[in-house]
């Protein structure tokens, strides 16, 4: 890893100045009104999530979970979803390599590292209680958003499988009933021009609404590409292009029934990441870049995702203690990418890919609720498809072993899965000082997978058009591997017990289970069986306390088994002792036990303080393979839990003031990570511990029109890894030398997050 220093700009300095000045302005004022007594007491607001899918207060639940509202979202200048990992505590999310749009998702140290088709998410992401099932595409940026909740731990009775890390919930808005129209404009670094619009006109006063929302997001590369073996191309990497819309009906037929109707789609066309090259290639001689984000490639540099969801929600107070509710959904994404893996001018190991899945779920629910018991009950149903084709490109390596004009691993299938659940879980009041809860979810899940994989002497692409000039041979195909179903049934359960020592103080200790999906390699080259189901067992404890009217701590420790990971073990042929095969299968153990603390104070009628901190040793304590021989050899210290620092800390603060024409706000915050590992397998590159600090300013009109906000992210110019492949190893007669890899090159590639940005937004409310 290259050392980072700090180097003030112009640009850092004249935020921190502009901010120094204004903010003496704003405590000079503050004091004045303090003395004219002018000032009310502020004390905490009340937070409501729907974390155990029924509208509660964050203090009353008894689950470790974040919320961060549209006003903090605003203020703070996030733009997607990425940011509010800053805001939890032992939570990663992170786009994931050669996309802008895939996320990474990890919290307590479970999660999932590869998007390919096939393999489930470890975290779940939702848009308004509806399953978003794949990676891509998922990396959503707020667009007529109230809310990011963040559930910590596994939620299989509630939300079920693929739940085992945790719960990301993208909450929208309901629309107020007045016809109202904001459009809001962003400029900042790297030629950033963001235009956001959003609405909603009553159709029938009081009955019917319709709501809209667009984003235009356009912004230049962080770095470039230094070279590309095609015509034409659009050097910009890091860059973004991306359109975004959602249309929204709310009808009201009666008072006790609302209906929503929403629609939703996305557009990115943002090239794909190029990686940046940590080693020389041994192949070529092109020196590594003197820019984290410079790159070369081979491939074309454009990429799309497309992504569009329709959804109907129908809510029916069926009486004072009943509320029933329907949640059908349909969702589809495509995204043909092209992944260089070496990230050179040769087609060394390059990957173009096309990723297309589509799923519709079902969910009815029954809620009922009295004074001493509250049930959230359900059916669901769910109905997916992901499909796939990748090529590995070794062209430079066909050349030169077979005297053919090229050598490709083409790998191509589907992984069609169904599942059915049926769950309760109920608290019950014991006394006005005990509750208990207890919970039960069961789910029949069914997978189907086919699996082409086979190698073809030629340079191939997953389709006629891919490069210019390319047509595909429509002959050329690879076997079919693999072609079987599995069903599994798992029981989920909840216990907890809850103590309310006062009004305003909870305790909470319980036990949750949850599963990801059992699956088929998707990488299969013989007819493997199934990897079965993962589980995790969490244990925790922890107490929710608004220690005074201004004071709000909530603090949690947890212990989590992890079991049946699902690993790619290698395999003697049955028929061939020298051939060893690849398979997948539940081969890894994980523990881990951790530390979360949340607070938030009111230091004074301008000013609040929060921070939050988290704790967590993570490790593998068991993962098992074969060796030559096809006896069982443990390589547990080979395994690292990655993407998961042993502490994230942030502080920040809000401080407002008021002026002849409007409100002014400033905040800021210090985010930290220790360092944390970037490959599960024999991790080769870490990323060392680092800290950004982000500061804002915002200014809203005394007419509630106006609003203006400054922010400046990552001021200190930190370097950090999001991702990287790896693809060559250690040379044992020379220490710090790698020996090649696939391809034939030593590859070693990383992915990083964003550079210093500054960017001004200027909002209008009609």
């Amino acid at each position: 890893m290259r050392q980072v220093t700090f180097k003030r700009s112009l640009c850092a300095l004249a935020v921190t100045a502009a901010m120094a000045g204004m903010m003496a302005t704003a405590v000079a004022q503050e004091q004045e009104a303090n003395e004219q007594g002018k000032t009310e007491a502020r004390t905490l607001e009340r937070i409501e999530v729907t974390a155990r899918r029924t509208i509660e207060s964050i203090q009353d639940v008894p689950v470790a979970v974040t919320s961060i509202s549209d006003k903090d979202l605003q203020e703070r200048g996030i733009s997607t979803i990425l940011e509010v990992a800053q805001f939890s505590p032992n939570t990663t999310l992170q786009q994931s390599r050669g996309t802008n749009s895939t996320i990474t998702a990890f919290i307590r140290g479970v999660g999932q590292e590869d998007p390919l088709w096939g393999y489930e998410p470890g975290v779940g992401i939702y848009i308004d209680d509806i399953y978003v099932a794949r990676p891509q595409g998922a990396v959503l940026d707020i667009l007529n958003v109230e809310r990011v909740e963040v559930l910590r731990g596994p939620q299989g009775t509630l939300y079920g499988k693929n739940t085992i890390g945790g719960a990301v919930k993208y909450v929208t808005r309901r629309m107020s009933g007045e016809r109202e129209f904001f459009a809001s404009g962003t400029v900042g670094s790297f030629n950033q021009r963001d235009l956001k619009l959003t609405g909603e006109i009553p159709l029938i006063d009081n009955t019917l609404y319709f709501g809209f929302g667009y984003a235009n997001l356009q912004r230049d590369g962080y770095g470039k590409f230094l070279t590309s073996a095609l015509p034409n191309q659009d050097m910009q990497n890091y860059d973004k292009d991306l359109q975004a819309m959602r249309g929204t009906v709310e009808w009201y037929p009666s008072e006790d029934v609302f209906v929503r109707l929403a629609y939703d789609r996305t557009d990115d066309k943002s090239n794909s990441k190029g990686g940046y090259r940590l080693l020389p290639s041994i192949v070529t001689n092109a020196p590594v870049p003197d820019s984290i984000y410079d790159s070369y490639t081979s491939l074309p540099t454009e990429n799309k995702v497309e992504t569009e969801g329709v959804s109907l929600t129908v809510d029916w107070e069926f009486s004072d203690a009943i509320t029933l509710r329907s949640i059908t959904s349909r969702r589809e994404n495509y995204s043909p990418v092209n992944i260089d893996f070496d990230n050179t001018s040769e087609r060394i190991f390059d990957v173009p890919a096309i990723y297309e899945d589509k799923w519709f779920t079902q969910e009815f629910q029954m809620n009922y609720r009295t004074d001493n018991l509250t049930v959230v009950s359900g059916v669901y149903y769910y109905d997916a498809e992901s499909c796939g084709v990748f090529d590995a490109i070794l062209e430079v390596l066909g050349q030169g072993a077979f005297g053919t004009p090229g050598l490709t691993r083409e790998v191509a299938g589907c992984s069609d899965s169904t599942s059915q659940a049926a769950y309760a879980q109920g608290t019950y009041n014991l006394s006005d000082k005990w509750s208990v809860t207890a919970g039960l979810r069961y789910t029949r899940d069914k997978k189907e997978a086919l699996v082409r994989n086979g190698l073809v002497f030629d340079t191939i692409y997953p389709e006629s058009g891919w490069i210019p000039g390319y047509v595909r041979d429509p002959s050329v195909g690879t076997p079919v591997v693999l072609d079987d179903s599995k069903t599994w049934n798992k029981l989920t359960p909840r216990v907890g017990v809850e103590y309310r020592h006062s009004r305003d103080t909870m305790f909470y200790a319980s036990f949750g289970q949850g599963f990801k999906s059992g699956t088929f390699n998707p990488r299969a080259e013989t007819a493997e069986p199934a990897a079965n189901p993962e589980d995790v067992y969490s244990y925790e404890i922890g107490v929710k306390s608004d220690v005074t009217n201004s004071l709000r701590v909530n603090a949690t420790a947890f212990m989590l088994d992890h079991k049946n990971r699902q690993y790619v073990s290698v395999i003697p042929d049955p028929n061939d002792a020298t051939v060893l095969n690849q398979r997948l299968a539940n081969v890894g153990t994980s523990d881990a036990t951790g530390f979360e603390l949340e607070v938030t104070w009111i230091a004074s009628n301008n000013l609040a303080i929060y921070g939050n901190l988290g704790l967590i040793d993570a490790n593998f304590s068991n993962v098992m393979s074969f060796d030559a021989q096809g006896n069982q050899i443990d390589i547990t210290d080979s395994f690292v839990i990655t993407n998961t620092p042993k502490t994230t800390a942030n502080i920040g603060f809000s401080y407002d003031t008021t002026l002849a024409n409007g409100d002014l706000v400033f905040n800021g915050n210090y985010s930290y990570r220790s360092s944390y590992g970037l490959n599960e397998l024999d991790n080769l590159l870490t990323q060392d511990a680092y800290g950004m600090l982000n500061l804002g300013i915002n200014w809203y009109s005394a007419n509630g029109k106006w609003n203006v906000g400054l922010h400046g992210k990552n001021l200190t110019q930190e370097e950090f890894l999001v991702g990287n492949y790896a693809f060559l190893s250690p040379d044992p007669a020379n220490p710090g030398q790698f020996l090649p890899g696939l391809g034939g090159d030593t590859t070693l590639i990383g992915y990083y997050g964003e550079p210093r940005t500054v960017s001004l937004t200027v909002g209008y409310r009609f």
